[in-house]
């Protein structure tokens, strides 16, 4: 009988250690994977006129996909994805949370389904890659992060979760 017992125990630990850890998996995955493969491109350099204009970009063209990592420098990082056609140069865009920080985009070009994270604490910028060098987090659970396009028209809001 104590054997029976124990084997009943045992398989309660591997289903619930089965499920915590695809719990974990579930969360992992919604809040730090980002976006796969090199889809992006910067170009130093590069003008407005020589990419595609931003009218008519259409709604959801663009978007702040995630912010991930909210209240810690290290983790922090906003996901702007690129849905449209051709390829949008955010030169001069503006990444914005509530309490008036900005972050301003280099030269960098996006492409179909391309993205670029920017990530609060300073760094190396890369062409996926871009640091705003805040010394704080900037990202809190709530508010909004806003992006603007270089004339200053709102084109994407994300609530943080």
């Amino acid at each position: 009988m104590e054997g029976r017992r124990l084997a009943y125990y045992l398989l309660l630990n591997v289903l619930v250690s089965a499920c915590v850890a695809g719990a974990i998996l579930f969360w992992y995955d919604r809040n730090y994977r980002v976006t796969s493969g090199p889809q992006f491109v910067s170009q130093p350099g590069q003008s407005a006129l020589g990419s595609a204009t931003l009218a008519p970009l259409s709604d959801g063209a663009i978007e702040i996909e995630s912010v991930i990592g909210a209240g810690t420098l290290e983790a922090e990082a906003a996901v702007v994805k690129f849905n449209g056609e051709g390829q949008l140069d955010l030169n001069g865009w503006q990444l914005k949370d509530s309490d008036g920080n900005t972050f301003t985009f280099p030269f960098i070009t996006l492409y179909p389904t391309g993205a670029v994270r920017v990530h609060a604490a300073p760094g190396v910028d890369t062409v996926v890659d871009l640091h705003w060098g805040a010394g704080q987090p900037v990202w809190q659970s709530g508010e909004e992060a806003r992006l603007f396009d270089s004339q200053g028209i709102l084109r994407a809001v994300y609530r943080v979760p």
